[in-house]
């Protein structure tokens, strides 16, 4: 157990990395969290430091969770048989890693909104799971197909993320995936109030016009 609790918090603070902030100080010198929208997150990274920036902090953000579950996930193995459930605990360790990235440690527990991280460890434990790759598709299929009619990034988070817990069931996935998805999905939806907000008032801003 105490193994266990070891690798969670490794991923928690893999997770708490901030990309996006760290940047800010080394292109511009800014505190990204007083510029754009305030998030700690790749879309105002693209918004604020631009395109190449934006990219790698997303990529960054989408390789914390992935090497969560992937490497740090491995080391599941390395402690015995009795761990009978791999696939739940690899999941555990993502989860950890997403809560890092929406409230860092290094930035007064105030982080991203999650979606790339929370893609990252879909990515990877599709990557081990081979039930999941449909689900991680549909998501995809979901998230571009609302962002090619919107061109609004937070709408097709926030539509991507309630669709979720609705392929796991819809794919038969276990009832602790089934609740892990439901949790996560609140995770963002809670994280985009504001954008939610925005968006019932016509303000919310396309990423391309």
């Amino acid at each position: 157990m105490l193994i266990i609790i070891l690798l969670i918090v490794i991923s928690y603070l893999i997770g708490s990395i901030p990309t996006a902030y760290i940047f800010g100080r080394l292109i511009k010198g800014i505190d990204i969290r007083k510029s754009g929208s305030g998030n700690v997150g790749a879309t105002n990274a693209l918004r604020v430091l631009g395109k190449a920036a934006g990219v790698t902090v997303l990529l960054l953000d989408i390789l914390k969770g992935f090497i969560v579950v992937i490497f740090i996930g491995n080391l599941i193995g390395f402690f015995g048989s009795k761990f009978q459930n791999q696939a739940d605990l690899r999941l555990i360790l993502g989860m950890s890693c997403i809560a890092g990235h929406i409230w860092t440690v290094f930035l007064n527990f105030k982080g991203g909104k999650g979606i790339a991280t929370t893609f990252g460890v879909l990515l990877g434990l599709a990557t081990v799971i081979p039930g999941l790759r449909i689900i991680l598709f549909l998501i995809i299929l979901t998230w571009l197909s609302v962002f090619f009619i919107t061109k609004i990034v937070s709408i097709s988070s926030v539509v991507g993320a309630l669709t979720l817990p609705i392929y796991m069931l819809l794919y038969r996935q276990s009832l602790f995936f089934i609740i892990s998805s439901v949790i996560l999905s609140t995770f963002v939806i809670y994280r985009h109030k504001s954008n939610l907000k925005r968006l019932s008032q016509g303000k919310e801003s396309r990423l391309f016009k």
